[in-house]
């Protein structure tokens, strides 16, 4: 009929909407400064035994489910109930900010080599810059995300996510040539040992779960599935799609490092610019210049930004969608006069804001850099427990969860070994990093104290959210003197970190009046806002 003209998904765009979330050139790299040459065979006994079945298990969720518009919380509530897909949401949504901070850190650091030519960022913003320009941009990200319609996104993921992979291709393609014409290769010696494991200790081991964090994350398509035309046919496409691209760009980019870096002495900031020295090395040896490496900080910024509008965009319906709202308190099930849920873009601002203080305790900007892939590579291990947790049930009930227009293994009983090998190899691996592995002698404690803080934090906020919603049945949570208290601790608590940073990190070049006049100011705004934030609770009005 007339009436019926839906814009579609292509299942291609799908693909590289979800591509941009699952692997890019950077996660070659950490896991290359991790393990060297040895992340090849890593990235082969990981590609065949989990990424593959990864991408297949989300393919056969998403086609059982291809009406439901929440992804893995639909999945979790349709299989475990209420209750358990409410924790799946939250975990799912918490555990995905330290990433929307690190893509922010990588946003700024790109546009360092853009304006700077090298990847000097300490001495050209040092710590407290840096916090405060990752903050900017994922405060503006998380604000004007709502705007990027499906057409904005699957431009943008498009451009972001080819040009990510045709730079990669580029990149091994010109490794071979260099090859061919005897350029000569940084590891020495490049033979069938410097791909064997020396050891498997606990600082090896410990290194997996960001295998885990770089390949995982194609379920975050699973929300668009309601947007596609045929979503049980083409869905499981585009998770295919993805498992190819991901093929090649692990495997040949790896090796291509170790002809450009000694993978036995490599550089302590190649996690944050390795990907820069890359392709600024490879542009030098053919005469280019640092011309391939201003092309890539252009594609990693587009690439970067796409990857948080996508993540932002796929994880606030994750989190709305289909979440029951009796678990969560009522003013984050607040929308405006155009839908949004404006309080959690509150709350989303705030707990990414402070992930990046805490962050911020670290000495040097490439310490907080590695810290937040680490704490990713505890955080997002865990939340993906959930979908095999749900492929598990599916495969358990399968009376109760007729398999749609595409099966992972047809043999219920084969399937369930599968989700439980994907289950028990990721948690496994997720509780491995909490070994902080790039730490130094002098930042290992307070690395190892945040990979445990700030995970039971969020564990804890978990189960905060339903015991608030349930007081909130007969009014406030809180009565006025408790609301006091609040006020006084976060006001006071705000106070002392403002001035403190703006006194020593930030201002310190001011002469002293105009620094106190500064701080004043500032400190006041704190207590305004603090002062609004509360006024209900305060005054015992029951908000909405």
């Amino acid at each position: 009929m007339e009436t019926e003209k839906k814009q579609y998904i292509p299942w291609v765009v799908v693909g590289l909407m979800d591509f941009v979330t699952v692997i890019g050139f950077d996660d070659i790299i950490y896991n290359f400064q991790n393990q060297g040459l040895v992340a090849v065979t890593s990235w082969i006994l990981m590609t065949f035994f989990y990424v593959i079945p990864y991408n297949l298990i989300v393919a056969h969720m998403g086609s059982t489910f291809g009406e439901r518009g929440g992804g893995i919380t639909s999945w979790m509530r349709e299989t475990n109930g209420d209750t358990v897909g409410y924790f799946a949401a939250w975990f799912y949504w918490i555990t995905g900010l330290p990433y929307v901070v690190d893509v922010a850190n990588s946003v700024v650091i790109s546009f360092g080599w853009i304006v700077q030519g090298n990847g000097d960022i300490q001495s050209f913003l040092g710590n407290a810059w840096f916090s405060i320009l990752t903050a900017v941009i994922f405060v503006v990200f998380i604000w004007l995300q709502h705007f990027f319609k499906n057409k904005s996104l699957e431009v943008m993921s498009t451009i972001g996510g080819g040009a990510m992979f045709i730079m990669t291709v580029l990149f091994v393609v010109m490794t071979i040539v260099g090859l061919a014409h005897g350029n000569p290769i940084k590891t020495q010696p490049f033979d069938v040992k410097a791909f064997m494991p020396k050891h498997f200790d606990l600082a090896f081991l410990s290194t997996f779960g960001l295998f885990v964090f770089a390949m995982n994350g194609s379920e975050l398509a699973a929300p668009y599935t309601a947007d596609m035309k045929h979503p049980g046919r083409d869905f499981p496409k585009a998770l295919k799609m993805i498992a190819i691209m991901t093929m090649f760009l692990t495997l040949f980019g790896t090796f291509s490092l170790g002809v450009y870096f000694n993978a036995h002495d490599l550089p302590n900031d190649l996690k944050m610019n390795g990907s820069y020295y890359a392709f600024q090395a490879i542009g030098r040896q053919f005469g280019l210049g640092n011309g391939l490496m201003y092309l890539f900080a252009g594609v990693q910024g587009i690439y970067m930004l796409a990857q948080l509008a996508v993540i932002l965009d796929a994880s606030t319906r994750v989190f709305l969608s289909d979440v029951a709202k009796r678990f969560m308190p009522r003013q984050l099930t607040k929308k405006n006069a155009d839908g949004l849920p404006i309080n959690g873009y509150w709350l989303t601002t705030i707990l990414c804001a402070l992930i990046m203080a805490l962050g911020a305790l670290l000495p040097q900007i490439n310490d907080i850099f590695n810290w937040l892939l680490n704490l990713n590579g505890i955080v997002s291990p865990f939340s993906t427990c959930f979908l095999f947790w749900s492929y598990l049930m599916v495969r358990r009930h399968a009376d109760s969860f007729p398999h749609g227009d595409y099966t992972f293994i047809k043999n219920d009983k084969l399937g369930v070994i599968v989700g439980g090998w994907m289950l028990g190899i990721t948690f496994l691996l997720a509780v491995l990093g909490f070994f902080p592995t790039d730490a130094s002698a002098h930042t290992f404690a307070l690395m190892l104290a945040l990979n445990i803080i700030v995970p039971i934090g969020m564990v804890v906020l978990g189960f905060m959210m339903p015991w608030i919603a349930k007081r909130q049945a007969t009014g406030n949570a809180f009565g006025p003197a408790t609301w006091w208290l609040f006020t006084a601790v976060m006001g006071g608590g705000l106070i002392a970190a403002a001035s403190y940073g703006l006194a020593v990190r930030l201002l310190t070049s001011l002469a002293i009046g105009w620094r106190v006049a500064i701080i004043a100011v500032i400190d006041t705004a704190i207590i305004a806002v603090t002062l609004r934030v509360t006024a209900n609770g305060r005054h015992g009005t029951v908000g909405a």
